[in-house]
């Protein structure tokens, strides 16, 4: 990558963030080539500021949903924009101002040193400004980023919901597009695609913002649709990764390993309901047979788990040395 020709574009996915969006806009850095504020069907005054917004600020290129689709579908087509401009590399600003603008040059470090295709902040590397995170949301990150971790197969990640952003073109190119989930599981789905592709991933410390704006994330939606959307991205990783584009003894161990947890897990609990109801003792057999099912399915499970994480796409050595004062002059 010759740092010099670079194209940097920002997109800004927006929904109801009319009291911060100006304040995101004017405050991305000169060098920013293109930014691409994608209006998610809006309730508030948000298209009102953005086309005022447009009108003076050149760079800037406004789009409309007319229908809400969610912060993935806004970033899809964000993205489709931002590659039809001709960016080589693609951020993604909230437009509600959580994220610290001042971050850019040390998220786009590993992707101009060439160290990585894709790389997202990291909200857990600073204690102080974690402690001001609301509880919640702190708890439900640690649960998701958990699953993400065997969802996606970047087992060295974590805080998988962070929002904030940056991706080359090429790896962007490489994945489809209308795979990416149009809900909160954005995230999520850019990670499981990314390593199907064995695309480096790092994570950068970054500090979030939290002032007055309100979350739309509810807890029921974490505790009943994550967990499905993780499990088939998990199926789909799984089968095109280690089935369709390699053949890998880590599938066979992960589904006869399941086969042999369910069976036991299945086989022993149903006799020990029967032991409960007739007030006999299972015969030792059945006993046995149970929990031998059950400890060989999970050695073949965690026999999996270790494979997918030696498999896991690791951080390149770097191709050039990029001092932080020289970011800015790259573009």
């Amino acid at each position: 990558m010759t740092a010099e020709k670079l194209s940097l574009a920002v997109v800004v996915p927006c929904y109801n963030v009319e009291g911060q969006v100006e304040e995101v806009v004017r405050s991305l850095p000169a060098w920013v080539s293109h930014v691409i504020a994608v209006n998610d069907a809006s309730t508030d005054g948000t298209a009102e500021v953005l086309e005022r917004l447009a009108a003076e600020i050149p760079r800037l290129h406004v789009f409309g949903h007319p229908a809400n689709r969610g912060v993935g579908g806004a970033m899809v087509t964000g993205y489709r924009e931002a590659l039809r401009a001709g960016a080589d590399l693609i951020v993604k600003v909230d437009g509600d101002g959580q994220m610290d603008v001042a971050g850019l040059p040390d998220l786009l470090r590993p992707l101009l040193e060439g160290r990585a295709d894709y790389a997202k902040g990291n909200r857990f590397r600073h204690v102080k400004d974690l402690q001001r995170m609301p509880k919640m949301r702190l708890l439900g990150n640690i649960v998701l980023t958990f699953m993400t971790k065997m969802a996606s197969g970047y087992w060295h990640i974590f805080d998988a919901q962070n929002g904030y952003l940056a991706i080359t073109r090429e790896a962007l190119e490489s994945i489809p597009l209308e795979k990416i989930d149009n809900s909160y599981a954005f995230e999520n789905s850019m990670l499981s695609l990314l390593n199907i592709e064995n695309r480096p991933v790092v994570d950068v410390p970054m500090p979030a913002i939290y002032a007055d704006e309100v979350s739309s994330m509810s807890l029921a939606k974490v505790v009943f649709s994550f967990p499905p959307k993780l499990l088939r991205m998990f199926l789909r990783r799984l089968f095109l990764k280690y089935l369709v584009y390699d053949v890998s003894p880590i599938s066979l161990y992960m589904f006869s390993g399941s086969a042999f947890l369910a069976f036991g897990l299945l086989f022993g609990g149903f006799h020990w309901w029967r032991s409960i109801q007739t007030q006999v003792a299972a015969p030792t057999g059945t006993v046995v047979l149970a929990l031998l099912t059950f400890l060989m399915g999970f050695i073949l499970f965690l026999q999996a788990v270790n494979l997918d994480i030696v498999n896991s796409p690791r951080p390149r050595s770097p191709e050039r040395i990029i001092r932080p004062e020289d970011v800015p002059e790259a573009f």
